[in-house]
């Protein structure tokens, strides 16, 4: 058996308590969460750094988006190529107008409307300004002189189409036909033309609503008439004064009279030249006529149907071609009159442009007043009575309305994931695209709808000036947050949307082509020849081979124009005909869908509706759960800040920015995070002192709101910050808690108990005061006492041995004590410079206290007596051993009292004796000061190895080059460490250094009557013992008043005095009573 050798300071046997074995289990099931944990976060790396097409993207956090519209990069003329020149260069010349009318219609979206709306916007004080409206008008006249060119070239594109259309559709037989034009209906130009005339229309209807920008113009010619009386006191020339004037003429003649649509549909169309004749072509007049009624007839039957994509701008379009139909041919179609005014039953009002509203009866009776008078006048009155109907009804029912989208797109949102996350299979792979198409039109349409209930109902109630009901507010507002949910849902996906949207567009052209082949094939198996046979071949060659390329725009127009011709002959079935459409509508709306999906949920409308933001906050603080919905409002109002930037009033767009900015952030501010601070800190507040039963918070009696909903929102984005809740709230109630402890430290422990009942039931990480916070057995503080030690010497009691202090008398039951860790807890508090100050108002106390002693040493009568028994003291001394008699110290007592007595009976002796002990509690505090720094600087410099030899880290650290702030900081802690020592050491001086001040002058030859206070403290010993047992004999008796067990300041305070006194004289007594 062999035998274990152990170490010889091993005493006893090893026991295998199973100790070892179970920290070995608790270390490896540590590792194994570490491991856990980093493999969790490796995935997470992964998954972030991962290009997979499934990536869900974040609407506030991703700095890219995907932009999936194609660019063309051919011309016109390299894209319509056929064997047909003839009908090449039709197709172009309609493509060409059609392409320019799109780009007239996007520069007025987006500069021209926003430019105009948005004048004399952010410049809340600008009428208290002097001159600053004429200011705003001289900025903006550059822009009015682009609007006119802009105006001017809409003319000429207006006025091009219809003689290309005329030249077409001539009745003049003199001249040879283009092509034959038969069964040949360009609806697409008609349509193109339409949307030209409704930009004009709703330039006006800006114009004519903006009361501020007429106002400043006024303002403006009156500051111009002034200068054109004294050019020269403005410095400006008058030759180049009347140029300005008749610009100024034109721009409000062309512009700002409401006659912008008007001199458009007045222009002479008939050329005076004998070229293309108009107002009497008889053909064009009738295919105008039809391509109206067949455009109509397309609208009205999809108008306020769920499936209405965009019928109500061309409805706009529709009044306006009616209109310019009337001008030329003044002829009127009494019947399609009536139709057009009673679609304003089924659509009150349509929205231009934000909050620019359009009423179809208003314009038809103002722009065909002739026509109107020939209707019944109750019709009209009729139609203003369906009106207001109508938003009566939409406030009631409203409510009912918001809660169907909301399981409409709740719906949608569901199966658009589930779609878009499903894998696809190759077998179903055309049906899965299929229905990816109809999700996507389907959310595309669900937006739609949103955003003419919302901007129909809110615009009405602001044109008809009745005020919304906070029911209607709030659910319009919900009705914002689906808007901006559907943008989110479709962003989110962004990269499996494009991926499907590519292989959609490719399906729905290949479904498009094969139609056209079947076409195609049945034009040339017919062996007939004629030259419209030949055209329609021509066109469907032509549609085919654009439609072999990206869907753009150009394309798409091409392939429209083309199938205009290549339909007639009855070359398509109507079975064939109908869906042909529906695939050319649909990949119109697939190719263009995010810009489509991007305009329905653009909320820029807001801007003129924000009033409704401060209800909305007040509804969503009340409704902490569905706090997450603010992320969409935010978004909906920051989609005003790209149509801002087209601002040109202002010096420059940012001042309109920020003035947008302060005024929502000062809104949610006031509605929102305001409230919020102020109820998470009164939550906090009676949830600490509920043992005070301050208020009931029984939840199901109070109704209680959890606000920890809004704690767990991402940071939400506005303008170029991020608005983070939690953050927000942590920092005031930290602001709070750090200015309130300060004013009051021995509330910290409170303060502190907040801290965490905030991050246990808020979840917010509070940061720590770094106050020096005062313990709950503080006692009275340093400073207290410091600035009352002549209340505090008379009212405490100090014990020599114990070092403390305790209360003399107190209405409470309790008595307050003082004693060495309340004194280092305060200068804790407070530093240790209050040590010195401490010590200069004792000074200042005895300094005072030693005069009156000095008095009471030199009057007549205690001078006397003291003379005397020093003169008997003298002549018994070598015959009593140096003792003072007793009987003697008994007399001396009652011949002072013989001297009288105050009203609560103390003699002179007595207040002396009060005199002495307040100024030794003076020295007794002094003294637990020194005692209380020690202790302090000895807590705070524990960790310091060595007083005597304290390293400079400032010079190791410049040693070892490192950076200024680590100097600063190795600076710093040089200078604490320093304090502290110095501290320490002066601690031990006080008592020294106050000796050392009053003894020069009691040495002073002033004062040799002092040289007598030995003889009087045999007496006052005498008096000191007699009081003492008096007050411990009132312990134990029912009336306590004036009870004491210690009075030690007699004592300290005798050492004090008679330490300066007796080094005066020569002779030391050494006295004793007997």
């Amino acid at each position: 058996m062999a035998l274990e050798t152990l170490s010889a300071d091993w005493e006893f046997d090893r026991v295998d308590d199973g100790s070892q074995k179970i920290h070995a289990e608790v270390q490896l099931k540590n590792y194994g969460k570490f491991l856990e944990a980093y493999t969790s976060q490796l995935k997470r790396i992964e998954d972030a750094l991962d290009d997979s097409t499934g990536d869900v993207w974040d609407f506030n956090l991703d700095p890219i988006a995907l932009n999936l519209l194609p660019y063309e990069q051919s011309s016109l003329l390299e894209l319509i190529k056929t064997e047909n020149k003839v009908l090449n260069k039709v197709i172009t010349v309609y493509a060409a107008l059609c392409c320019e009318i799109k780009k007239l219609k996007h520069e007025a979206e987006t500069k021209f409307y926003n430019g105009l709306l948005f004048y004399g916007e952010g410049t809340m004080d600008s009428s208290k300004v002097e001159g600053e409206s004429q200011i705003q008008m001289g900025r903006f006249i550059s822009f009015l002189q682009e609007l006119s060119c802009f105006v001017t070239r809409c003319y000429e594109v207006v006025m091009n189409i219809v003689h290309q259309l005329a030249a077409l559709y001539t009745s003049n037989k003199n001249i040879p036909k283009v092509i034959e034009t038969s069964g040949v209906h360009f609806q697409t130009m008609y349509e193109h033309l339409g949307e030209l005339l409704t930009v004009l229309l709703t330039l006006d209807e800006i114009v004519n609503n903006h009361a501020t920008l007429k106002d400043h113009w006024t303002m403006y010619k009156r500051l111009l008439k002034s200068v054109h009386h004294n050019p020269s006191k403005f410095g400006i020339q008058e030759d180049k004064l009347k140029p300005f004037e008749k610009l100024l003429l034109k721009l409000e003649s062309q512009l700002l009279d409401g006659m912008i649509f008007q001199a458009c549909i007045e222009q002479q169309f008939d050329c005076l030249n004998g070229g293309v004749s108009v107002s009497k072509n008889s053909i064009f007049a009738e295919e105008f006529a039809h391509s109206i009624r067949t455009i109509f007839a397309n609208v009205e039957a999809k108008l306020g149907e769920p499936s209405e994509i965009d019928q109500r701008d061309k409805y706009v379009g529709i009044c306006g071609l009616f209109v310019l139909h009337f001008q030329i041919f003044r002829t009127i179609d009494k019947k399609f009159y009536k139709l057009l005014l009673d679609i304003c039953k089924k659509v009150p009002a349509i929205t231009l442009t934000a909050n620019v509203i359009w009423f179809a009866d208003n314009f038809l009776i103002q722009k065909m007043p002739a026509v109107a008078k020939l209707l019944d006048r109750k019709s009209f009155h009729a139609i203003k009575l369906q009106r207001e109907s109508f938003l009566q009804q939409k406030a009631q029912l409203l409510t009912k309305e918001m809660q169907t989208y909301y399981v409409f797109v709740s719906s949608w949102m569901m199966k658009m994931e589930s779609l878009l996350s499903r894998e696809q299979k190759m077998d179903k792979f055309a049906e899965d695209l299929s229905n990816r198409c109809n999700v996507f039109i389907q959310g595309f349409l669900y937006a739609y709808s949103l955003r003419n209930i919302i901007t129909t109902t809110m615009n009405l109630h602001m044109s008809m000036q009745k005020p919304m009901t906070k029911t209607s507010v709030k659910a319009l507002c919900r009705l914002v947050e689906l808007l901006k949910a559907i943008e989110y849902t479709f962003y989110r996906r962004s990269m499996t949307v494009a991926d499907s949207v590519t292989h959609i567009i490719q399906h729905l052209q290949h479904q498009a082509l094969n139609a056209i082949a079947v076409a195609k094939k049945r034009v040339i198996s017919d062996k007939k020849y004629s030259e419209q046979r030949l055209d329609v071949l021509s066109a469907l060659v032509l549609a085919e081979n654009t439609l072999n390329g990206p869907s753009t725009k150009q394309r798409r127009l091409i392939v429209s124009l083309a199938l205009s011709v290549g339909t007639q002959m009855k070359t398509f079935k109507d079975e064939e005909l109908l869906p042909l459409q529906v695939v050319m509508k649909k990949l119109a709306l697939i190719s263009e869908l995010r810009e489509r999906v991007q305009a329905q949920c653009d909320c820029y409308f807001l801007y003129w509706h924000r009033t409704i933001f401060p209800i909305y906050l007040d509804d969503v603080y009340e409704n902490a759960v569905d706090a997450a919905r603010l992320h969409y409002m935010f978004r909906a109002l920051r989609d005003c800040v790209p149509a801002m930037m087209h601002s040109r009033h202002l010096d420059s767009f940012e001042i309109l920015l920020e003035s947008y900015d302060t005024e929502i952030m000062d809104v949610l501010n006031k509605h929102l995070l305001d409230k919020l601070c102020k109820e998470i800190e009164k939550d906090l507040r009676l949830s600490v002192h509920t043992h005070l039963k301050l208020d009931d918070r029984n939840p199901f009696k109070v109704g209680m709101k959890d606000l920890a909903h809004f704690f767990s929102l991402n940071p939400i984005r506005f303008f170029n910050r991020f608005i983070d809740i939690k953050a927000h709230v942590t920092h005031y109630l930290d602001k709070t808690f750090y200015n309130l402890t300060t004013v009051a430290l021995h509330d910290w422990a409170t303060y502190s108990e907040m801290r965490n009942l905030a991050t246990q039931r808020y979840g917010l990480i509070m940061a720590e005061a770094h106050l020096p916070s005062q313990t709950l057995e503080q006692g009275l503080d340093v400073l207290e006492i410091m600035r009352n030690i002549h209340v505090f010497v008379s009212r405490y009691l100090y014990n020599l041995n114990n070092q403390i202090f305790i209360e003399r008398i107190s209405n409470n039951k309790h008595l307050n004590t003082i004693n060495i860790r309340h004194i280092a807890n305060s200068i804790r508090t407070h530093g240790t410079g209050i040590m010195n100050t401490t010590v200069n108002f004792t000074y200042q106390f005895l300094r005072k206290k030693f005069y009156i002693f000095s008095q009471f040493m030199y009057d007549e009568h205690i001078k006397s007596r003291l003379i005397k028994d020093i003169r008997f003291f003298r002549e018994i001394k070598d015959q009593n051993d140096h003792k003072y008699p007793f009987e003697r110290a008994e007399k001396f007592n009652r011949g002072i009292r013989k001297l009288g007595i105050t009203p609560d009976g103390q003699s002179y002796l007595d207040q002396f004796r009060q005199l002495i002990s307040q100024i030794g509690n003076a020295m007794g505090y002094v003294r637990m000061i020194r005692s209380g720094g020690l202790h302090c600087c000895s807590s705070a410099i524990r960790f310091v190895p060595d007083l005597e030899d304290i390293v400079n880290f400032e010079e190791l650290v410049k040693e070892e080059g490192l950076s200024e702030e680590t100097q600063q900081a190795a600076r710093q802690l040089d200078s604490v460490l320093s304090d502290l020592t110095c501290s320490s050491a002066e601690g031990t001086e006080y008592f020294k250094m106050l000796v050392d001040v009053f003894a020069p002058e009691f040495r002073s030859p002033k004062n040799m009557h002092l040289r007598n206070f030995y003889i009087i403290v045999p007496p006052l010993a005498l008096n000191f013992i007699e009081h003492s047992i008096s007050c411990k004999e009132k312990l134990n008796k029912k009336n306590k008043i004036g009870a004491a067990f210690t009075d030690d300041g007699f004592a300290m305070g005798k050492c004090k005095s008679n330490t300066g006194p007796r080094l005066t004289t020569t002779i030391e007594p050494k006295i004793s009573v007997v």
